[in-house]
């Protein structure tokens, strides 16, 4: 998804998924990432997802989750 407009706005309603708030307060860039990384989740990794959103609630920070990180490194 490229990003060259600052005025577009990801949509991560089609995630069909719970999304933290704090997911929110991050800029463009961090969102594309975090949206990127939740879109290609299976169901496995989707389960975990829920599972530490529920139990970790505002505390969860999907940035610094270990899953996330791993990813991330894979993907850059």
């Amino acid at each position: 998804m490229a990003t060259n407009n600052l005025n577009i706005e990801i949509d991560f309603s089609i995630l069909n998924l719970p999304i933290p708030n704090i997911i929110y307060n991050y800029d463009l860039k961090e969102k594309e990432l975090i949206f990127n990384y939740l879109k290609q989740l299976d169901d496995h990794h989707k389960k975990a997802y829920l599972i530490a959103v529920e139990h970790l609630g505002s505390s969860f920070n999907i940035y610094r989750s270990n899953g996330f990180k791993e990813w991330l490194n894979k993907n850059n």
